[in-house]
């Protein structure tokens, strides 16, 4: 009954995470033979293969939510409201053919995402132009996504590295940002919070990213009954963010709730997605 139980739950989080042909993408990703960008001892195949990726990943939506140009690409253009499920499958496919397929798979997968970067044009409400393939603008979105991963798997993570190993992971997700068009992108912790440190005048919490907030942590379109699954993963994505992104978004800390409950939650939580999620016994992927 446990395994069932299991196998059911797993299913029906991979459908959500990877979409109706998820299992056939993912086959063609590990099983493919061919060169890859990363080896399989690199740190990003660690980091983006954990379950601590499911709080990222919300996190790092919210934190990049912070850049009102960014934020007016992702209001106008990315439909996150009307196909969220879709956004959420295009990005983990994406992330999965960039850290495990092979390397022609991966720069296909690029190259599809430049193209769509390159015609996304617009303006603010404050009469601002972006262009989403724009390289600092590009630059914001590949740090604070970087930052939020790598904090979440030392938080949640089943193995966490130690610095070297974290280190050598934003060198890892270096290799697929200058790819995507990133210039000079962040090769340690060290370089990566400089970075982050020097995006922070550029940022505020606009009207469309507090809306952006209340969709992602208070409107998330799941049945009622997966809610409260969802809520936990929520709130240790807010608990994740920092400080001064927490205070532009209006997300207090509450220090003893969030020690007590919210991360024990966490660790919980991302424990039981490992444990479902376990991928079935194959042949070891590429």
């Amino acid at each position: 009954m446990l395994t069932v139980v299991r196998e059911q739950l797993g299913q029906a989080l991979f459908r959500r995470v990877a979409g109706p042909d998820g299992s056939a993408t993912r086959a063609r990703i590990h099983y493919t033979p061919g060169p890859r960008w990363f080896a399989p001892d690199r740190p990003i195949r660690t980091v983006h293969g954990d379950a601590s990726m499911f709080i990222g990943g919300l996190s790092a939506l919210l934190l990049q939510s912070l850049h009102p140009l960014a934020m007016a690409a992702v209001a106008g253009h990315s439909g996150y409201r009307g196909d969220p499920w879709g956004r959420l499958q295009r990005t983990s496919t994406f992330l999965a053919v960039t850290t495990y397929g092979t390397a022609e798979d991966a720069q296909q997968a690029v190259d599809r995402v430049r193209a769509i970067h390159d015609r996304i044009r617009g303006t603010t409400s404050e009469g601002v132009e972006y262009h989403a393939a724009d390289p600092h603008l590009l630059g914001w979105v590949h740090a604070a996504e970087t930052d939020s991963f790598l904090r979440a798997h030392e938080r949640f993570g089943a193995r966490p590295l130690d610095p070297a190993g974290y280190d050598a992971y934003v060198a890892d997700t270096a290799r697929v940002a200058e790819a995507l068009g990133v210039a000079s992108p962040p090769r340690d912790r060290r370089e990566l919070s400089e970075r982050l440190d020097a995006y922070r005048p550029e940022l505020r919490a606009t009207p469309e990213a507090r809306s952006a907030a209340r969709f992602l942590l208070f409107q998330p379109p799941l049945p009622l009954p997966v809610r409260p699954f969802y809520g936990g993963l929520a709130v240790n994505a807010v608990a994740l963010l920092p400080p001064w992104a927490r205070g532009m978004l209006w997300l207090p800390r509450v220090p003893v709730v969030e020690d007590l409950a919210v991360l024990p939650t966490g660790q919980a939580l991302t424990r039981t997605i490992r444990w479902a999620m376990r991928p079935p016994r194959q042949a070891r992927p590429m």
